[in-house]
């Protein structure tokens, strides 16, 4: 399509969103004027092989070689060194760098996530970049005593590669189980031997107290020597840039609609009647009654990692994982263009994947804490597994571990316009297939 003349998108942000978002562009006919902002110095990469592929891949993986996606060859500007110091909304919103003020009519914020870094564990390593990746790799010498705080997704996966490649690892977790945040500590007390089998000690329900250059103290006196600790205890939003100019989520996120439009601040009583464009978000307190409402703020878009993005069938998808990065802005750039995504593929639903300690796990939806869990085959038994967690007769999530043929079927099962509904007795059989009842 050709756009009128003058039209032009800024982008914020040199990741896989970000690249993902100018690829879209263009892919969608934009001819307009391109610009990105980076504030890491260096062309996009994919993260997820820095902790899955620690060692076997020690250079970046650029996303030219990846994905296809030659950043400078589709943009008019990159400037991968000059990172976003503020923001101005407005009819013509514009972002504050080093070298001034850059307007466009349209700015799409994807900076991305940072890792949390606790005060006082100065003394630990973190893992999101890849230079954090260099540095952990060069600390790790041969036979190096490796304490990683936290067995969330990231945790996991350096625990296994280190342990793979001689090192003695012990995983430190203040929940009462892996991946307690993301599968709840039924499902995530599951993959709790995976530890064991792979040389990993993994301990449970420990607190750190302190974190010392050669060691690591629990809240219960036990101190555990270290060459090398790594604080693995998530990431958050990289919004700090933007201080006031936004409402953000208490994570930090900047809050978006299904369209991918960046929300304003919550409007009190009475939400305000929509303009044409851009409409308003109803938001209702917990007995349904109407709270407020959101408006869509012109020209101002977020996606990736920095976005919590609203889902007619999920509620508040947070962002910080790759699929959101890769077909979020297929959806936001057919909004900013006009040129819809059709439904249902206008609302992907979240999807995880990860390698952790000698297994394949993907997980399709959102799991809710108060949603019953079913499973399909039997977790002891040393062959592949599913979790099914239901809300109801509807699924909201599901975790397909060591088992393949299930993979695709979980995703098809959550590519329909509504939640899908499914019947107990077949789900439960791994023998059946994974369907829709």
């Amino acid at each position: 399509m050709s756009e009128p003349a003058g039209r032009d998108v800024l982008v914020v942000g040199a990741g896989l969103a970000a690249a993902q978002t100018v690829a879209e562009l263009r892919e969608a006919g934009f001819d307009g004027r391109i610009r990105v902002l980076g504030g890491e110095g260096v062309p996009p990469y994919d993260r997820p092989p820095l902790s899955k592929h620690l060692f076997d891949r020690p250079h970046p993986s650029w996303l030219t070689d990846e994905i296809g996606v030659d950043l400078r060859a589709l943009a008019d500007e990159v400037r991968l060194d000059e990172p976003a110091r503020g923001l101005l909304p407005g009819p013509r919103p514009a972002v504050l760098t080093d070298g001034g003020w850059v307007a466009a009519d349209h700015v799409v914020l994807a900076t991305g996530a940072h890792a949390v870094r606790v005060p006082g564990w100065e003394a630990a390593l973190t893992l999101h970049t890849a230079a954090d990746a260099e540095r952990l790799r060069t600390a790790l010498r041969p036979g190096s005593r490796l304490v990683v705080i936290g067995a969330g997704w990231i945790g996991a996966e350096v625990a296994g590669v280190a342990a793979a490649a001689g090192h003695r690892v012990t995983v430190v977790e203040a929940a009462g189980a892996p991946l307690s945040a993301a599968l709840g500590e039924a499902v995530g007390g599951l993959t709790a031997g995976w530890y064991h089998e792979a040389g990993v000690e993994l301990l449970t329900g420990a607190r750190v107290a302190a974190v010392r250059p050669d060691a690591v103290e629990l809240a219960d006196g036990r101190r555990l020597p270290a060459d090398v600790v790594l604080a693995a205890v998530g990431a958050r939003p990289a919004t700090a840039w933007l201080g006031r100019s936004l409402p953000l989520a208490p994570d930090g996120a900047v809050p978006v609609g299904h369209r991918y439009a960046v929300l304003g601040a919550v409007e009190p009583q009475r939400p305000p009647a929509p303009t044409e464009g851009h409409p308003v978000f109803v938001v209702r307190d917990g007995t349904g009654a109407l709270a407020s409402g959101r408006r869509e703020l012109p020209g101002l878009w977020a996606v990736g990692d920095v976005a919590s993005r609203w889902s007619p069938r999920h509620g508040t998808v947070p962002g910080g994982h790759w699929d959101g990065a890769l077909r979020g802005p297929r959806v936001l750039v057919g909004h900013l263009l006009g040129t819809p995504v059709p439904a249902p593929a206008d609302d992907p639903a979240p999807y995880v994947f990860s390698t952790q300690l000698g297994h394949d796990l993907a997980l399709f939806g959102a799991p809710g804490p108060g949603d019953e869990v079913l499973l399909r085959g039997d977790p002891t038994a040393g062959a592949g597994w599913s979790a099914i967690w239901l809300a109801g007769e509807r699924a909201t999530a599901a975790l397909v571990v060591d088992r393949p043929r299930d993979v695709g079927a979980a995703r098809r099962l959550f590519a329909g316009a509504e939640l899908p509904r499914v019947d107990r007795v077949t789900a439960a059989d791994p023998g059946l297939p994974l369907r829709t009842a």
